[in-house]
C-alpha cells in the first residue's frame, strides 16, 4: 500500500497508510543494500571464485570489506564458502540458490544505470 498525504479536519497534513518499519523497500536495501554487496552477489553470478579473484573484480574495496561483506552475505544464506584443501589452501565462494533470486534487479539496476545520462553521478 502507498503512503498518500492528505489534511485531516484542521488543515493539517497527515500521512495515511504509511510504511509499517521497514517497508518491503528499506528491509531489501537493509539486506543488500550495503556497499559492495551488489557487485560481489552479481560477480559471482557465473560459478564459484576465489576469494583473491573476487578481491581483483572488485576495484575500489579493500580485501577487509570484501570478507565482511562476505560474511554477511554468508550469515544471510545468499553465499556460501567453501575451503580447498590445496596447499597453499584457497576458499571460494558461490552464490546460493536465494542469492540467485537477487541478479534480476540487480540486473535491471544495471540496465537503467547504463540508460542514465552522461555525468550524472552520486552525491
Amino acid at each position: 500500500m502507498d503512503a498518500t498525504v492528505q489534511q485531516d479536519a484542521k488543515g493539517r497534513r497527515v500521512v495515511a497508510n504509511a510504511c509499517v518499519e521497514p517497508c518491503p523497500i528499506e528491509r531489501g536495501m537493509r539486506i543488500i543494500g550495503g556497499k559492495w554487496t551488489g557487485s560481489i552477489l552479481w560477480h559471482l553470478k557465473d560459478g564459484p571464485v576465489r576469494f583473491n579473484d573476487l578481491s581483483r573484480m572488485i576495484g575500489g574495496a579493500s580485501k577487509k570489506m570484501i570478507s565482511e561483506r562476505l560474511r554477511q552475505l554468508e550469515a544471510q544464506g545468499l553465499v556460501t564458502r567453501q575451503v580447498m584443501e590445496t596447499a597453499p589452501v584457497s576458499v571460494h565462494y558461490e552464490i546460493t540458490d536465494l542469492g540467485r533470486t537477487a541478479l534480476g534487479f540487480l540486473d535491471s539496476l544495471r540496465e537503467w544505470t547504463e540508460s542514465l545520462p552522461a555525468g550524472l553521478e552520486p552525491a
